[in-house]
């Protein structure tokens, strides 16, 4: 039998069980409940004062949370002002609403919130803006109207409710403000019925979005692919939620990722925009929904991001071929039940323009049909001396639809074209890069790049019970990267100042097809609790790689006095490279996460592997003609182990291994190298403070890398690669985030990292690897007034710094290191909100990204920058 065949067999196996599974078995779900401290509700305001309010001043809630108790469900809108808000309750038929008259709903997902089915007895709770003073909480029930009590805490308010599925408890836990039971309400609906099979199961905990604040995300789907807390997963995962790309007025990835530590962008030509390193290693992989991104990748538009979830370490069972210092996974907005409808325009200096809509709600009148567009378009013009400004065009519609109780499906577009000027960077001299203004360019001023991308699939999930999920997900994307005219430096005369360089035409596509499945299951053997995940991936993904330059006819340019266009293009009459290839890949992965005791968690996995490469190289300057081809398996295991001595606090340690096959790097003769193998290590601790508004996570981690592929220092710029040998990266690492005090945001990050060659033929043992600082750090923090004439308005400030970095691997030169001060003011009214971003305050001169050589990958930063914008909500 073939893998393929065996695969579709078992996970047909798999389904088929699931679906004859008893849903009771084994039914328990871990509960979390808080202790809160209980306000004494005696000195609540009475209605009469309420109503004296300025109508204007609504009270911000910030969250809202869905908990189980012993009676049934609560729902907590959060706001230090619980005991301000105004509610009029009334049903229909076996709805139950609430309408809050002086109070807005700001989420960071949309300003609404949906669950369906929190518990028996309720078939959906909707918490919603009905306009910009008023908030809709809408509690449906299955057959009958759930019976409500309102409380007041410290926490905000509470709604307690109680179904015909739910036993009544002697004693209410909390002594209610108001029984806001509507009179019309039939007696029969209010007398407590027998508990049904379905209420003796214990009830699963649901947090919205990023719970009590919006900087501050409790769960993650990346570290797992289910939906574990991320206190219990022994890996530090790092979320950057919507909130954070709004609040710092965030246009490209990168921006984003400055808040993590250990992330540092690549650069900005036509190979880096996508190519991050996380923990010292290089080409990190971005994800899109959880998909990889084979062949050209394409950087994800933050119009269109709920949020960034980045994953340290290696993680390969998962996602398959990694580099072992983690990954990057970019969420897209998903459609929302209730209409919502977002404008936004954003100006800046250097001539910016970047207006976006976000829309979404049902389609029709049918609920069970949802959409949402995202569009953006970019005009900026560069700091460098270009002669075209950079444009980009963005467009993601989606549609999702509910197919029965149990099945959802989805299916998205996007499509991106992007054209800016191709920057080839400066170039290093001495020890040090050459001295110039950062908006010398060493290539011309006409030298562009554009690339289109473009890309659609599908995700569906159904659910066969409470304790078992089939999901499956398929997506194709296109990449296409053009230019028939672009500079590309091949050396530098540091005596004469003069740079050697080639013109030169590429032509780049790829196409990518990713088929994932899996199957979910919760269960319990005897005490030991279980989640588990078994998966298949199937990719395919064929590309062509183009390149022709005038390489023997070179123009030559003084970088100190420079002429451009002194030397007219001329025919471009060398093939550099030709090449096209087809990658097959094939993933099975098994992972458990054991609940011993509630305090007590293993995680356990493994994933079995195959690439396989053909590939044809046509004759041209550097490769010989011919066809090749490569297959590589492995087997790749991840364990972890996480103990929590305290509810809010976990100790962890884990080790996994990594598998990466050099299906893109090639030799001087055309053949690929040996895959990259890694494995790493990693201790730490992750705690919740101030009730779980605040989070922490310190590690220490140890990963090792062999064979690694890099850039051949004789053919620099060129794409041919040798392999390294060994590279090891060590280090500490400090990431907090979450709400100090209300309305007091916060997103910091540390990180102390060793990262050097251990062993090589060419590179000395014990250089350190490029671009990684020993020690860098990040702070961005924001206060918003919560009350009175002010409330609305905030500050923010933020700081960054990046420690001195090697150049290259043979350490030929250094980069200084920076420190980075940027501040915010903005004014939320109503719907509307006002902002202006300072970036780079003081207009410090640094270099960004990863080099590869001395003349290639070295990118002067942005100077002092301004971004303005006006945004409204309806």
């Amino acid at each position: 039998m073939k893998p393929e065949q065996f695969v579709q067999s078992l996970l047909f196996t798999v389904s088929v069980a699931a679906l004859i599974a008893n849903p009771a078995q084994g039914a328990e779900i871990s509960q979390r409940s808080e202790l809160r401290e209980k306000r004494d509700i005696s000195q609540l305001k009475q209605p009469s004062v309420l109503s004296q309010l300025d109508s204007q001043q609504a009270v911000p809630v910030t969250g809202v949370q869905v908990n189980s108790t012993a009676q049934g469900v609560e729902i907590i809108l959060q706001t230090p002002l619980g005991e301000q808000l105004q509610v009029k309750p009334k049903s229909e038929g076996n709805t139950y609403i609430a309408e809050i008259s002086n109070a807005q709903l700001r989420l960071p997902s949309g300003e609404t919130f949906r669950q369906e089915k929190p518990v028996a007895g309720i078939a959906e709770i909707t918490v919603n803006n009905q306009n910009a003073n008023t908030i809709l909480v809408t509690v449906r029930g299955e057959g009958s109207l759930p019976q409500v009590e309102l409380f007041d805490s410290d926490e905000g308010l509470i709604f307690g409710l109680m179904t015909t599925a739910s036993v009544p408890p002697t004693q209410p836990e909390r002594q209610p403000v108001t029984e806001p039971a509507p009179p019309e309400q039939p007696e029969s609906q209010t007398q407590p019925q027998p508990p049904s099979a379905e209420a003796d199961q214990p009830i699963e905990l649901v947090v919205t979005g990023d719970r009590d604040d919006d900087y501050n995300a409790l769960n993650a789907t990346t570290g797992t692919r289910t939906d574990t807390p991320l206190r219990d997963i022994p890996q530090s995962i790092q979320v950057i939620p919507r909130r954070v790309i709004e609040d710092q007025q965030v246009i490209r990835l990168d921006e984003a990722l400055n808040n993590i530590s250990n992330v540092i962008a690549g650069g900005f030509d036509t190979s880096s925009e996508a190519r991050y390193t996380i923990r010292g290693f290089d080409d990190a992989p971005i994800l899109i929904d959880g998909f990889r991104q084979y062949g050209f990748a394409e950087v994800p538009e933050t119009a269109n991001l709920e949020r960034v979830e980045i994953l340290k370490g290696p993680a390969s069972i998962l996602y398959g071929e990694i580099q072992p210092g983690g990954i990057i996974n970019a969420v897209t907005k998903k459609p929302l039940a209730e209409p919502f409808y977002e404008a936004e325009v954003q100006f800046g200096n250097y001539g910016l323009i970047r207006p976006r809509i976000d829309l979404s709600g049902p389609l029709s009148d049918d609920p069970s049909v949802l959409y949402r567009l995202n569009f953006s378009y970019l005009n900026n013009e560069s700091f460098r001396g270009f002669d075209q400004n950079f444009e980009q065009f963005f467009v993601a519609p989606v549609l999702a639809w509910k197919l029965g109780e149990n099945t959802d499906f989805t299916i998205d577009v996007q499509y991106s074209n992007r054209r800016r000027p191709f920057d080839a960077g400066l170039v290093a001299s001495g020890d040090r890069v050459v001295d110039v203004k950062r908006d010398r360019i060493i290539n011309e001023p006409d030298d562009y790049i554009e690339r289109t991308f473009v890309s659609t699939g599908y995700s569906l999930e159904h659910r066969f019970s409470d304790n078992w999920t089939l999901r499956s997900g398929f997506r194709y994307a296109t990449t296409r990267v053009y230019s028939d005219k672009l500079t590309i430096p091949t050396g530098f005369d540091e005596t004469t100042g003069i740079v050697d360089r080639v013109y030169a035409l590429d032509d780049f596509y790829s196409d990518d097809y990713s088929l994932q499945s899996n199957v979910v299951g919760k269960f319990a053997t005897g005490g030991i609790k279980h989640t588990l995940l078994f998966g298949l991936d199937l990719n395919r993904t064929n590309s062509s790689t183009f390149s022709q330059s005038n390489f023997f006819t070179p123009s030559q340019l003084d970088i100190f006095n420079p002429v451009y266009g002194a030397t007219p293009r001329t025919a471009l009459d060398v093939l550099l490279i030709d090449r096209e290839s087809i990658t097959d890949r094939l993933g099975i992965y098994l992972q458990d996460e054991l609940a011993f005791f509630d305090n007590l968690k293993l995680l356990a996995g493994i994933r079995y592997e195959t690439v396989e490469q053909q590939i044809t190289n046509r004759a041209s300057l550097f490769y010989p003609g011919g066809d090749t081809s490569q297959f590589n398996d492995a087997w790749t295991p991840r364990v972890g182990i996480v103990y929590q001595p305290l509810k809010e606090v976990s100790l962890y340690a884990s080790y996994s291994q990594s598998f990466n096959p050099n299906i893109d790097s090639f030799d001087v003769n055309g053949n690929p190298l040996q895959p990259e193998q890694g494995e790493g290590y990693e201790v730490g601790v992750k705690t919740e403070l101030l009730q779980g508004k605040l989070s922490a996570t310190l590690s220490y981690f140890d990963i090792t890398k062999q064979n690694v592929a890099t850039p051949d220092l004789n053919f620099p710029g060129l794409g041919i690669s040798v392999a390294t040998g060994e590279q090891r990266s060590r280090g500490i690492e400090l990431d907090v985030s979450g709400q100090i005090l209300p309305g007091w945001n916060i997103i910091a990050a540390y990180a102390y990292t060793d990262a050097e060659v251990t062993a090589d033929n060419n590179i000395p043992v014990g250089n350190r690897l490029s671009g990684v600082p020993r020690h860098s750090a990040s702070l961005w923090t924001t206060y918003e007034i919560q009350s009175g004439n002010l409330q609305g308005l905030g500050f923010g400030v933020g700081l960054n710094y990046i420690g001195e970095r090697e150049g290259d691997l043979e350490n030929s030169f250094g980069l200084d290191s920076y420190f980075l001060t940027n501040a915010a003011i903005f004014y939320r009214r109503d719907n509307w909100r006002f902002g202006l971003n300072f970036k780079n305050i003081f207009d410090v001169d640094y270099i960004t990204g990863v080099p590869f050589s001395r003349t290639s990958g070295i990118y002067p930063a942005e100077p002092f920058s301004v971004i303005g914008s006006v945004s409204v909500q309806f």
